[in-house]
């Protein structure tokens, strides 16, 4: 409507037949609602070809202004021109359909990534690929949007990839899962696109918090810090995330971080202070450039800290004099240990040089820690320039940061006491759940955790690996009863049922790869296994699949596909047996049950049926039920983990 911002869209031609169509239309929804152009017309949009909108256009010619048709698709995304809905019904000239349309005043085309599409295919060709010929879309906090990604290497082979670890001092909590998990899929993704992939990892292993700890508990630092750290590998390692190549400790930089300090104060951005090293905010006019905050922001007794001798509240300590009861090393002035934000400006020099191509953490660390960051790194070397002060190379190409995490839509605090570590989690539902649940939100978005969404993604979990499994199953037997026909390449053409899972295999893995390349949208890849797990069924337990021709075909297929997306996402792509029985014997935990106790119930619930007492059948069935065990008539299954939420 013209002078408002509201936007009427309808989807067309996205049959249940078409999974991309139907992945492409929410993502160009998404796209349009997003793009923020004003007076934006009512649009029909067209989720697939042309030969699907026209007959709606035309029908719809009178209400709608604009269809959205999508042009070939390049690659692995797709892009829609915007045409009056006329010429889409063909009541216009056909050449319309080759140009965008200005809508308020922008002229706009969109893509299924949400970036702004090139207007013709040789700038498309033009987009950044990786080794593998696909394009990753990123978002960069620094630019405030989705860009495609191109690494620093002049081969565009190599990417080198640093993200802030730990302070070991604790158990890691649910927000560090988030974290790791996260970054963990970016570096699967990165891998499997061809680039040759260095991913750093620090430790910070010196720090308030680890001091107090340690003099708390009357022991060593470094017993405290390497405690914790093995806690931390045993805990991220159970949620499947892959260890990076290089996970230094600050410690074994000291040297590197004094090294640092001296050259800020040599360049006039740092100075001294009592033994204390401090950074010079005002020498930085870039200062604040990642976060956005301005300098009247920072004001002293909020989050900066009290100090007569700095110049200005903002300033941050470099380096801390000694103090009584801390760890200390030698330097120019005097004995210290450094602060917190020099470390990985030190880390990230000493171990991947000056530049680096991504950049990552979460959300809570884009001010102060990032800021700060930047500003050492940007003042210690101008952010790698050769001549004047124009930098060449930016100190980072993409910082990308995840989304906060929430615990029944509060600030996860241990002061509220909704604070949960890993651990804690995991004692109660399998770190393959905890994971499901946080790939299920998208990385930069918010993600409340709460109990309901962790059963849901249990549940979830075990009707996907039981497919899995009883589908291997029906795939070997099909494969033994394989005609001389099928096996020395003659078979039918495939039909009914089998046809379309040979179809939906190919259509699923295209969404999948556009979904993960389209700033790891793990929803939307996660989303796209639901038809192949039902389609397997299908073809496992209903006469129709098991009659159809081309079965064996299509559950190989179908297969295939589901266990690449899990592959790429992290989680088991082979096996699933034991999985699987790990998922019930925390179920029967939570609900305070062993098997014998389920087996006697079965076995009470079968004397009930034999008896026509179904009120007491029904009565153990919905007792059980409560606390997560469903009682499974028929088939092989005894049982299975059920959705079951305490409200209380």
């Amino acid at each position: 409507r013209q002078g408002t911002t509201q936007r009427r869209i309808w989807v067309v031609g996205a049959t249940t037949e078409h999974t991309i169509g139907k992945i492409a239309a929410m993502s160009l929804c998404t796209s349009i609602l997003a793009s923020g152009a004003r007076g934006m017309h009512r649009i029909a949009c067209s989720a697939s070809h042309q030969r699907h909108a026209t007959p709606c256009a035309s029908r719809l010619s009178s209400r709608v202004r604009y269809v959205a048709l999508r042009a070939p698709v390049m690659g692995t995304r797709s892009t829609y021109v915007l045409t009056p809905a006329a010429a889409a019904s063909g009541e216009q000239d056909a050449d319309s359909n080759s140009r965008p349309i200005r809508l308020g005043g922008v002229q706009r085309r969109f893509t299924t990534s949400g970036a702004v599409a090139s207007p013709s295919a040789a700038d498309a060709d033009a987009m950044p690929v990786a080794p593998n010929g696909q394009t990753l879309m990123l978002h960069n906090t620094m630019a405030r949007r989705k860009e495609p990604f191109s690494p620093r290497d002049s081969t565009g082979k190599k990417v080198n990839m640093y993200v802030c670890g730990v302070t070991v001092y604790d158990y890691s909590h649910i927000g560090h899962a988030r974290v790791y998990v996260a970054f963990d899929v970016l570096y699967r993704q990165l891998t499997r696109m061809g680039y040759d992939v260095t991913y750093c990892r620090n430790f910070t292993d010196v720090d308030d918090k680890i001091i107090k700890r340690a003099n708390e508990n009357g022991e060593e630092c470094d017993t405290l810090v390497d405690r914790f750290i093995a806690a931390f590998h045993e805990d991220i390692d159970a949620l499947g995330c892959l260890r990076p190549k290089i996970e230094p400790r600050a410690t074994d930089h000291i040297q590197d971080i004094v090294t640092l300090c001296e050259r800020l104060i040599e360049k006039g951005y740092a100075y001294p202070a009592d033994g204390d090293v401090y950074f010079s905010v005002d020498a930085l006019p870039e200062y604040g450039s990642l976060s956005g905050r301005k300098q009247e922001d920072n004001r002293a007794g909020e989050r900066v800290a009290v100090d007569d001798r700095k110049k200005n509240p903002a300033d941050f300590a470099l380096w801390k004099a000694a103090k009584p009861g801390e760890p200390t090393w030698d330097s120019p002035w005097g004995a210290g240990r450094p602060g917190w934000h020099i470390e990985c400006s030190a880390m990230i020099e000493s171990i991947l040089g000056k530049s680096i191509d991504i950049h990552g953490g979460g959300q809570d660390l884009v001010f102060p820690h990032h800021e700060n960051e930047l500003a050492q790194s940007t003042a210690s070397c101008r952010c790698c320039a050769t001549d004047g002060d124009e930098p060449e190379e930016p100190f980072v190409r993409y910082w990308v940061h995840n989304g906060f995490v929430k615990v029944d839509s509060e600030k996860m605090s241990k002061s509220l006491g909704n604070f949960f570590t890993i651990r804690e989690v995991t004692e109660k539902y399998h770190p393959f759940a905890l994971r499901w649940m946080l790939l299920g939100t998208h990385y930069r978005a918010p993600i409340n955790y709460t109990q309901r969404a962790l059963e849901e993604a249990s549940d979830r979990l075990y009707y996907l690996y039981q497919t899995l499994v009883d589908s291997r199953v029906a795939l070997t037997e099909a494969e033994a009863l394989a005609t001389d026909a099928e096996v020395k390449g003659k078979p039918k053409p495939p039909t009914g049922v089998a046809a379309e899972g040979i179809k939906l295999a190919v259509e699923t893995k295209a969404a999948v790869a556009s979904a993960l390349t389209d700033d790891l949208n793990t929803p939307l890849a996660m989303a796209s296994l639901s038809s192949p797990l039902k389609t397997l069924n299908d073809l496992v337990s209903t006469k129709k699949g098991k009659k159809a021709v081309g079965r064996n075909v299509a559950l190989r297929d179908l297969v295939k596909t589901v266990e690449e997306t899990l592959e790429a996402v992290g989680l088991p792509h082979e096996g699933g047996e034991g999985l699987l029985e790990e998922l019930r014997l925390l179920t029967l935990a939570r609900a305070g049950l062993t098997q014998a106790d389920v087996d006697e119930a079965v076995a009470k619930r079968a004397e009930a049926r034999a008896a026509k007492d179904f009120a007491e059948s029904d009565r153990i069935r919905d007792e059980l039920g409560a606390k997560g065990v469903a009682l499974m008539d028929g088939g092989s299954q005894v049982w299975r983990p059920a959705t079951v939420v305490n409200d209380k």
